[in-house]
């Protein structure tokens, strides 16, 4: 059966079918749509979960194994797929082929993939995983349906905008969802719940602010110390809201956990970071920062940005710019001991 992207929901609430195929080039719909799935499952009992990625060293036995074998801890489990190429190649059409022919009980086979090839809709291991799941192709947005996936997404944070206040957005993020995700947590960072003027929009989605606070991050993962105090310090005299440059702090700390976090479960480094959208230009970055920072220093950059949280709400006494400057440099030198 094949849905419509904003039709999943509606689905997974009649009920999970055996197997879910979701593929596109569009990462935020693409992974919010397999987070749909994974807690629809978790709600109905398949508590356990096998992450199998099909890059060049993968043998699709393992799929086999994994649907025949029972886990220890729980009775249903997933088995969540990635399908990095977008198409399984001649042995991997034949797995899912014998998947479908035979669906195991008590297993939900979610796969994600790549975008995929036109040619593709007609091949037998697709027309298999139509027949007996949901299919759902996720394209990029354009014209009203971004607009109207705007104002959806900006409604979930409980924030309303005139159409030109969106056409703003839309403009700005080039119909990048992740930067709009991004924007759109900003806004609700900077105004909290209610009804935006079209000129507080234009304000926060102005190109020197976002593109400051993103330097800023790479400083901060790149470890130089200099160019953090210069940034910082020109954030702080442009006017730039310290809500921002906290909430781009811990976002970038939580990707890291993340990443970790994978990556320590066996999962492929360069799926996780396309995962996360660490694209080529900030993987470096992003490694360098792995690889001096433990879990233990990035969960006391969370513990000192709940104070700078606190700070800024005036719920304790300190300077919430110097807290920020703080984080940065825990970012920057790992942790003794």
């Amino acid at each position: 059966m094949r849905l419509k992207p904003e039709q999943i929901a509606a689905a997974l609430q009649k009920g999970l079918a055996p197997v879910y195929f979701i593929s596109g080039d569009e990462p935020l719909q693409l992974g919010e749509m397999a987070d749909a799935v994974r807690a629809a499952a978790r709600k109905e009992g398949y508590d356990s979960r096998e992450v199998l990625v099909a890059d060049s060293s993968f043998s699709w036995n393992e799929l086999t194994e994994s649907a025949g074998s029972l886990s220890i801890f729980a009775d249903k489990k997933i088995i969540d797929l990635r399908l990095p190429s977008g198409t399984p190649g001649a042995d991997g059409s034949k797995a899912l082929i014998a998947y479908c022919e035979r669906l195991p009980e008590d297993t939900l086979l979610l796969i994600t993939a790549a975008k995929m090839a036109g040619a593709s809709l007609k091949a037998r291991w697709f027309q298999a995983l139509d027949k007996v799941g949901c299919v759902v192709q996720v394209w990029p947005l354009e014209g009203q349906d971004l607009i109207r996936w705007l104002q959806q997404r900006m409604q979930r944070r409980g924030l309303q905008a005139e159409t030109e206040g969106i056409k703003i957005l839309a403009s700005r993020i080039e119909g990048n969802l992740l930067a709009a995700a991004q924007e759109i947590e900003k806004l609700y960072v900077l105004y909290g719940e209610g009804r935006l003027s079209n000129q507080q929009i234009s304000d926060a989605v102005a190109d020197s602010s976002r593109f400051d606070v993103f330097k800023l991050m790479d400083s901060v993962l790149a470890a130089r110390v200099g160019r953090i105090f210069k940034i910082l310090s020109g954030l702080q005299a442009e006017g730039v809201a310290a809500p921002v440059v906290l909430w781009a702090l811990t976002r970038e700390a939580r990707v890291l956990i993340r990443i970790k976090q994978a990556l320590a479960q066996g999962q492929n480094r360069a799926v996780v970071f396309k995962n996360n959208q660490i694209w080529d230009k900030r993987q470096q970055l992003v490694s360098d920062a792995l690889n001096r920072l433990g879990d233990s220093d990035l969960n006391s950059i969370l513990t000192l940005s709940a104070k700078a949280d606190r700070q800024i709400k005036g719920q304790q006494q300190g300077e919430p710019w110097e807290t920020l400057l703080a984080v940065c440099l825990m970012f920057a030198i790992k942790a003794k001991g």
